[in-house]
């Protein structure tokens, strides 16, 4: 504070130096009276004519407007004036003092009762800032206004100040020109665009209220109060998504003209680069944006399905225009690309327990000597899934030998079940029941394996 009331008492010198040119101002006029008084008499014949022009001329004068400013700066000594800007100077700088004072109270009350008034910021659970963030903020905040409104104060006391003296009226002149001439230029400019503005404001409302009624349809498409032949739930959100890109897109090549600055070179050129920096840093994206909409209107799965990609098999979590979510049996998240999902392979286990499929078959494999009756093997494997839980009675689970080894035979048992997010406990239990039905038949279920060993004999 003391080294800003420093520099305002600094300009003080200024106005002293004004007090040298108006004395010299004064002693010219006083010089040239006594030239005048000289010459008059060698006049004397043309006195007459003399009187009667300065007659006329003092009679004109009588409709010469005044000029109020000029005759105050007249009738007010150089002490005088000197004494109005010393009195503006102080008052501006008792009024900068007592400005900083009270926001130096305000952050000293902000510093002791913020903690208790002030609560931190979250967003989706999300602690953005603290509370100790938030006074600094607010700090900050407040020392930028404090400093804004001295910058204006100083703005409009030294010119102020300057007008008072002869010397540095064009100084004065200059400093408010600086103010008032960018002023004006942008309220002109704000007034001028006034039509504009008015056009872009129609168009952007004309495009929110297509939207949202764009939006409505969507909703009762995605929760089944409106059905359209051929047009599945699914797709209502990610359409609409589509359509509000490019309806704002459209909104945007239409208002663009009526941008200000938007027929510059500049304008145009920075326009053109960012459309570059754009083309060239999002390839990856765009290309996986694009196969974002392939997957939607493919139907590969929706959320909630249990599918298989690149040998991870999980949950689908989350599909959106980039990425899609699994979450396996482990509780893994794992993200996948749109663009490796479309080219890769996709099992989804849940389209087979629609309403007219039957379910999904699980199997499971076992092997036995050729001296085990292969019916025998068929019983206990049938009664084995039938014994298991979330199995189907019907259809009836069948066994298929899948393989004629040179000792053993392989059996393979499948059965139905609708109950996919349960399928790693389905084959727990299956496994188990298959096992203790061969203990209870008192049958073996290790093969025989046989090795020819060759000895070499030198």
């Amino acid at each position: 504070m003391k080294r800003l009331l420093a520099v305002i008492f600094l300009l003080l010198p200024l106005t002293f130096l004004t007090a040298q040119e108006t004395p010299e101002n004064e002693t010219d006029d006083v010089q040239r009276a006594p030239e005048v008084v000289q010459n008059a008499p060698e006049d004397d014949q043309s006195a007459p004519e003399t009187e009667t022009a300065d007659a006329v001329t003092s009679a004109s004068e009588l409709w010469v407007e005044p000029q109020p400013l000029e005759e105050a700066e007249g009738k007010l000594s150089f002490l005088q004036r000197l004494g109005i800007a010393l009195g503006i100077v102080a008052g501006q700088a008792l009024l900068i003092w007592l400005i900083w004072f009270l926001f130096k109270r305000l952050e000293i009350k902000l510093e002791s009762t913020g903690k208790e008034k002030i609560k931190p910021i979250f967003i989706n659970k999300f602690k953005l800032l603290t509370e100790k963030q938030i006074i600094k903020v607010i700090k900050v905040i407040l020392r930028i206004v404090k400093y804004l409104i001295t910058v204006i104060q100083l703005f409009l006391t030294i010119p102020i100040i300057f007008s008072f003296f002869q010397a540095t009226k064009d100084i004065a002149s200059t400093i408010f020109g600086y103010i008032l001439n960018p002023l004006k230029d942008v309220g002109a400019s704000a007034v001028g665009y006034i039509p504009n503005l008015f056009k872009i404001v129609i168009f952007v409302l004309i495009t929110h209220y297509i939207l949202k009624g764009l939006k409505f349809l969507s909703k009762q498409i995605e929760n089944g109060k409106l059905k359209i032949n051929g047009f599945y739930e699914d797709w209502a959100k990610p359409t609409y998504k589509i359509l509000q890109v490019l309806l704002w897109a459209f909104t945007l090549a239409i208002i663009y003209p009526y941008l200000p600055g938007s027929d510059s070179r500049a304008f145009q050129g920075v326009s053109v680069f960012i459309g570059i920096i754009f083309s060239i840093g999002s390839t990856s994206a765009i290309g996986n944006l694009v196969a974002g909409f392939v997957i939607t209107y493919m139907r590969p799965f929706k959320i909630g399905d249990r599918v298989q990609i690149k040998e991870i098999t999980g949950f689908v979590v989350e599909k959106n225009l980039m990425v899609v979510r699994l979450k396996t049996h482990k509780n893994e998240y794992v993200t996948f690309p749109n663009l490796i999902i479309l080219s890769s392979n996709i099992i989804n286990y849940n389209t087979s327990c629609d309403e007219n499929e039957e379910g999904l078959i699980i199997f499971a494999e076992v092997t036995f000597n050729y001296s085990t009756p292969w019916q025998k093997v068929h019983d206990i494997l049938i009664n084995a899934a039938l014994a298991t839980k979330y199995v189907q009675q019907r259809p009836k689970p069948f066994v298929l030998q899948t393989k004629l080894d040179d000792f053993y035979a392989c059996y393979q048992i499948n059965c139905y079940t609708k109950e996919i997010d349960k399928v790693p406990q389905i084959y727990t239990m299956l496994y188990e029941n298959i096992q203790i039905g061969f203990k209870e038949a008192g049958l073996d279920m290790t093969s025989m394996h046989y090795q020819a060993i060759s000895q070499n004999k030198g």
